[in-house]
This record gives structure tokens, sequence and C-alpha cells, in this order.
């Protein structure tokens, strides 16, 4: 793969995560909840956010689910293909960021998803598809990602 040839994708990858993980905080502040050291910025006093999943407009709650399938689809496919960036990860406590983000965001979204009042059953269906894969990806994810991480070094 290309990291064998370019060693140096891997202090690449190191300078990437930091954006990695800010997709999850994004989503997060788009929410109105809070993760735990997500953020290394102050809130400012006028920014109080009123908006949750469920009472967001349709649109920017689509938006949001469609943001979050592509991002986790894309990670479980890196990570799938190419396990051993999954050190890289671990230095950035992607496991507990992982972990911390599906507690506080999927129960609100799916929440959010199932008591919204749709002109449309199949735009529900769409959101529950893409949310249920979304979730799906995430623990696979994490599951390669505790694999090599933990698991392995002790099989060998």
């Amino acid at each position: 793969n290309i990291f064998t040839q370019q060693p140096s994708y891997f202090s690449d990858l190191d300078e990437t995560l930091p954006t990695v993980l800010q997709v999850f905080n994004n989503i997060l502040h788009k929410c109105g909840l809070q993760c735990e050291g997500a953020s290394a910025e102050p809130q400012k006093l006028e920014e109080k956010v009123n908006v949750t999943p469920g009472n967001m407009p349709l649109q920017e709650l689509k938006d949001i689910v469609l943001y979050l399938c592509d991002t986790c689809t894309t990670l479980w496919a890196f990570l799938d293909v190419f396990p051993l960036a999954c050190q890289t990860f671990q230095k950035h406590e992607f496991c507990y960021r992982l972990a911390s983000f599906y507690e506080l965001a999927i129960p609100e979204l799916e929440s959010a998803i199932k008591k919204r009042h749709y002109e449309d059953n199949s735009v529900f269906a769409d959101l529950w598809r893409r949310i249920s894969h979304s979730r799906k990806r995430m623990m696979e994810a994490f599951h390669i990602l505790i694999n090599q991480v933990c698991l392995q070094p002790i099989l060998e």
C-alpha cells in the first residue's frame, strides 16, 4: 500500500486526525450536545445553543445524518483496508472520543428521527437506514481499532 511506499504519510495521518475528530465535534455542536474534552475552545456566552436534533429543521437533520453516514463509512473503509493506521488513531485517543460521541449523539439522533412527523414515509425510512448504517460502521471501526491496538499485540 501507499503507506509502505511513502512512510512520511504516517505523519500526514497524524496531523490529519484532529480534523477527523473535529468532524464529530461539529456534529455534536450542531445538535446542541457537548462532548467532554471535545473542544479546547471556550464557548461564547451569547452562543447558547437551543437547537436539538428533535427541534431542528428537517433539512438540517437530514444533512447531519448524511454527513455522519459519509464520515463513518469512510472511516471504517480506511481502517478496514489499512489497519496499521490504528496505532496513529490511538495516539489521539480515538476509541475514547468515538465511544463518547456515539453515546451522546446516536440516541439523540435516533430519537429525533423516530419522533418526527414526516409528510413522506420514505424520508423516515432513508434517515433510519442511514443512521443505522452509521451506527454499524462506527461499531465496526471501533472493533478494528480495539482488535489492532489491544488484541493483536497480546496474540503476537
